[in-house]
């Protein structure tokens, strides 16, 4: 460390943009972080401005899904924090790296309960129930140490998010300038070679294989596709594994796993690879009868030990990088196994009949269209019909290109900034927001952060009326109705009182047209009739 000093809060930005490679934030600024804030002009960081903490959260969720980066926020005390618990509940969920910033009261009132501003009981305790870590800084100079845990996290274990609290009493404290150093350079673990040797004769052995690829697979498309064509085996890539094996191959069954025809692939298979997934009820059993059974041999390779132990009962289990799992899989299997894998994945996708099912056939066209206006696009999804059939309907070019709050924590009004986020992350991309009226609510201001930034998102708004998902469940189990059909705004007055251009369709024609007249300087609002769609 050099004799010159800066600020802590000058330290943080420093690190973040020279250290981590970080270009963006996004954040409401606050009594509390003034000081936080003098530093970011001319600081080389973007700074976003979303109209609410958990906008914030899911427009960072949004670009960590998008680039495979950490999204950063930067959030008061206090209520900030409450604000942004939904979304690191979700980004926790789906294992999101993200980093949340946040204020808090002086050191020497922590824990007082004298009714300061923005005070909390133990904001650090709350937080660390919705992130891999939770800590509080006390001294300016440890904070390269806890920058450097957090992305450790990022990158060396099962992610997620992290947050660091620094008091308001340290953002201008003097800290030493710390010698320029690139970051830590972190290898992810490897898995056990014996373990590796164990799985591979095993899979070699099988006559009926099947594997299970998810979201921890999203950094390692090319292995995953030449370890299952090596292995010729079907293949269940779930909600946020869409685009590993690219689009439409001939081994991908998609995230069809609580659909009949999969499951009993599944229930048949006598040795079963599971890499990066959970093996949870929302991309295995959305039907939520516990009906995904695996009864052959359960091989799983995961970041996270105690993952390898939930959910199904595991024969053998690898800790280990999902990436180097598949290159030290696929050393043992230098030549295909040939065992009518292709042939066993179009009989079940021809029984799934997926196109002709009535439970998806009104979005085929909807999912059509959008494949041949912007075959490119990532699409990024709320909880909404679209998202519901479209988990099982749509098929990516590559990973990253498909997510939504239908998995996991399963939080309403993530479309919507998420794909902000996306799109910030990735300008070279069209993103497509699927949304509902009754979902799209809960963070329609952020209409205004598209607005203010020239986003150029498609927002795809599915106008139904209400919450129509939990309509079907209360009439499947004899409930009245109540506080389902919701009172909707004009949807496109509202656009408009934000400057946004927006459109009302009824056809798939109507949306061809609309996409392809669509601004490239700014988001451009689509509302779909759900009625008149579905009528035809």
């Amino acid at each position: 460390m050099s004799t010159h000093s800066m600020t802590c809060a000058d330290l943080l930005l420093h690190l973040l943009r020279d250290t981590y490679g970080v270009d963006s934030v996004f954040g409401i600024p606050g009594v509390h972080t003034v000081e936080l804030y003098r530093g970011l002009t001319g600081s080389g960081l973007q700074h976003v401005t979303p109209r609410h903490e958990q906008g914030a959260g899911f427009m960072a969720d949004g670009y960590a899904r998008a680039t495979g980066k950490p999204g950063v926020c930067l959030i008061i005390t206090g209520p900030g924090m409450t604000n942004i618990a939904t979304a690191m509940g979700q980004a926790l969920a789906d294992s999101i790296p993200m980093l949340v910033i946040s204020s808090v009261n002086r050191r020497d009132t922590l824990g007082r309960g004298q009714g300061r501003l923005h005070e909390l009981a133990n904001q650090q305790q709350l937080m660390s129930g919705v992130s891999r870590f939770s800590h509080t800084l006390l001294d300016p100079s440890a904070l390269p140490e806890v920058l450097a845990r957090a992305f450790a996290v990022f990158h060396g274990e099962r992610p997620g998010p992290v947050h660091l609290e620094i008091p308001i009493d340290l953002f201008a404290a003097p800290v030493a300038t710390p010698v320029p150093s690139p970051p830590p350079r972190l290898f992810r673990a490897s898995p056990d070679p014996e373990g590796v040797a164990l799985a591979a004769e095993w899979l070699r052995q099988a006559e009926r294989p099947l594997v299970l690829l998810g979201g921890g697979c999203a950094d390692a498309p090319t292995s995953a596709r030449r370890l299952i064509e090596h292995l010729d085996a079907p293949t269940v890539t779930t909600i946020n594994a869409k685009g590993l094996l690219g689009r439409d191959h001939s081994l991908d069954l998609g995230a069809n796993g609580a659909l009949p025809a999969v499951r009993r692939l599944a229930a048949e298979a006598d040795v079963i690879l599971a890499v990066g997934t959970e093996l949870g009820e929302t991309d295995y059993d959305v039907v939520f009868d516990d009906g995904f059974t695996l009864n052959g041999k359960l091989i799983r390779i995961d970041i996270d030990a105690q993952q390898l132990v939930r959910n199904q009962s595991l024969a053998l289990g690898l800790v280990g990088d999902a990436g180097r799992s598949l290159d030290c899989l696929l050393e043992h299997f230098p030549h295909p196994v040939l065992r009518g894998g292709a042939e066993r994945t179009a009989e079940v996708l021809t029984e799934l009949g997926l196109h002709r099912d009535p439970a998806f056939t009104p979005f085929v066209p909807l999912y059509r269209v959008l494949r041949e206006a912007l075959p490119e696009a990532i699409l990024v999804g709320d909880s909404t019909a679209p998202v519901y059939a479209g988990n099982h309907l749509v098929a990516q070019p590559a990973p990253r290109r498909y997510f939504n709050a239908s998995t996991g924590y399963g939080t309403l009004g993530y479309g919507l900034p998420a794909a902000l986020g996306a799109q910030l992350g990735r300008p070279d991309l069209p993103v497509v927001a699927l949304v509902g009226d009754g979902g799209i609510m809960f963070t329609l201001s952020e209409l205004a952060t598209a607005v203010e930034a020239r986003l150029p998102v498609v927002i795809l708004l599915w106008h139904n009326a209400g919450y129509e998902e939990i309509r079907r469940f209360m009439d499947a189990e004899g409930v009245e109705r109540l506080g389902v059909d919701i009172q909707a705004p004009n949807f496109l007055t509202v656009a408009a009182g934000f400057g946004c251009l927006a459109t009302h369709v009824k056809t798939p024609d109507d949306l061809a047209i609309a996409l392809q007249q669509r601004p490239l300087d700014g988001p451009l609002l689509i509302e779909i009739d759900a009625h008149r769609w579905c009528a035809g």
